[in-house]
């Protein structure tokens, strides 16, 4: 049989034209060394600060150092699945995680995997960890109240959407306390709250989430949980995942706010990873990049401009403080980033002032601007006439001998002190807090005696909120008070306090 040498090329033509070549292509290093959560590859050439990298076993890890001849990256799962020699791949894309509608009312870890049993979670996008924040011509000024439902904080140190404002305080003094009770204001609102848990032991964690689902604020929450047991690098990432899938909402014309529960623990986390990881240390062994980890993060918060959709970041960093010492170093660093710091005092707490606000070191930098006009116009002197109260408090404990005016000074302060306490997890309304700032400010408690000021206080709202509705309802909607409303108010008040005292003779403070 007579071979023919074109017909043997056309077949050949043929199969090479109908030849599909499926190649992978991708950059592979390899595992130099592993422990401590710290992988050292070589290779992966073109490596970008901050990409996601595959390692054997379905373990994620992020680039952290890029040196001459190797890549030092951080493991966000167990180091002992990954062995020396492993093939690393690289993803072509920094890290990112999950972010959308969907995650409201979920608990999830930093890598945005929910750790609740309730199934998996449809994302509507991923956004990086790290994003620029938005810059001065995309924002506009802090102007809208955001309510934490706090009596002393409200009145006091006002915060606004977009702002960030510091808790700060030593342990066991009612930090986390403040930041659950104001997700649980936004019950029923606009605002989407994050909850970011660093470092913190699993019960804690539990015990909120439990508190958050008791009083029907966790369908409106995310919390992001990253605990103890958790490796370093995952606590060093939780507040940047916590970040994202807040600026989600903001990005989308929706209001957020986040709170990263603290970040003494995430900045601890950090330096662990960057001394495995042979970074120079420094201060206190921090790496010289501490702050920059945390005003990177606290940058984000933005009120946006109606051009860029309107949307807001209101950020609530919670800073742990050794025996009151603020000129530490972390806390320092976080106090000249935020717009204003609420100190939490452990004498106050202890002596049963609760929430234990000290007023002379807190202060809000966005002040009456994140306040209603009914708000601002009857708490302009509390701050100053509660600092004047506590020094003259000190002064007056060294001799019994006070002239009148000194005595009714101290009568005041202490009946004000007394209104501003609030048990944990009764947030209260601002109409019913102006309420409550008139009738002290007005002088009306100082005819009761100081046991008597919460119960005359739970008195006068169920007064006015039963048989003066209109007043509430003129007060919510205009957010000022005109002078008849005043007169109605007052004339209101009156009743009340006849009232009472006619209830609980006792009542009546001795002239």
């Amino acid at each position: 049989m007579e071979v023919k040498a074109d017909e043997i090329a056309a077949i050949l033509q043929r199969q090479l034209q109908d030849y599909q070549a499926d190649v992978d292509v991708a950059e592979v290093g390899t595992v130099l060394s592993v422990g401590d959560g710290i992988a050292r590859i070589y290779g992966i050439e073109k490596c970008m600060a901050g990409e996601l990298l595959q390692f054997p076993n379905d373990v994620y890890g992020m680039a952290l150092n890029l040196e001459e001849d190797q890549i030092g990256a951080v493991l966000m799962g167990d180091s002992r699945d990954v062995e020396e020699g492993d093939e690393v791949r690289s993803t072509g894309r920094v890290m990112e995680i999950p972010v959308g509608k969907g995650m409201a009312g979920r608990i999830v870890d930093p890598l945005g995997r929910p750790v609740d049993g309730k199934g998996p979670i449809e994302a509507d996008d991923h956004y990086p960890l790290e994003r620029i924040a938005p810059g001065v011509i995309d924002r506009q000024p802090v102007s809208i109240p955001l309510q934490t439902g706090i009596k002393a904080i409200d009145s006091m140190i006002p915060i606004g959407r977009g702002q960030r404002e510091l808790i700060i305080g030593d342990r066991q003094t009612g930090k986390t306390a403040v930041a659950v009770d104001t997700i649980i204001n936004q019950k029923g609102g606009d605002v989407i709250c994050v909850y970011v848990a660093i470092g913190q032991k699993r019960s804690t964690v539990a015990q909120v989430v439990q508190k958050l689902e008791d009083y029907g604020a966790l369908e409106h929450t995310i919390v992001v949980s990253a605990t103890a047991s958790e490796p370093a690098p995952l606590q060093f990432i939780a507040p940047y995942a916590g970040c994202a899938m807040a600026e989600y909402f903001m990005y989308n014309g929706q209001h957020a706010l986040v709170i990263y529960d603290d970040l003494s623990k995430q900045a601890a986390s950090y330096r662990e990873v960057s001394l495995l990881l042979r970074r120079p240390p420094g201060r206190e062994a921090y790496p010289g990049d501490v702050f920059y980890l945390h005003s990177r993060l606290l940058e984000r918060a933005a009120y946006l401009s109606e051009a860029n959709g309107g949307g807001s970041l209101t950020a609530l960093p919670v800073i742990e403080t050794q025996a009151g010492d603020v000129s530490a170093y972390i806390p320092t660093n976080v106090i000249s980033i935020t717009d204003g710091q609420i100190y939490l005092e452990a004498d106050l707490f202890n002596s049963g002032v609760r929430p234990a606000v000290n007023v002379g070191i807190s202060v809000s930098r966005v002040g009456g601007n994140a306040q209603t006009n009914a708000m601002r116009k009857n708490c302009g002197t509390l701050r100053l006439d509660l600092a004047q109260y506590r020094s003259l408090a000190a002064f007056a404990q060294l001799g019994s001998d006070l002239d009148k005016v000194t005595r009714a000074q101290l009568s005041r302060g202490e009946r004000m002190v007394e209104l501003l306490k609030q048990p944990q997890y009764e947030p209260v309304d601002v109409v019913n807090q102006v309420l409550s700032l008139i009738a002290g400010g007005s002088g009306l408690l100082d005819t009761l005696n100081t046991e008597f000021v919460l119960p005359f206080e739970v008195e006068l709202h169920r007064y006015f909120q039963e048989e003066a509705q209109d007043v509430c309802e003129e007060i919510a909607s205009k957010g000022k008070i005109s002078d008849e409303l005043r007169e109605k108010i007052d004339a209101g008040m009156k009743v009340v306090s006849d009232r009472f005292l006619a209830e609980n003779p006792s009542a009546a403070a001795e002239a």
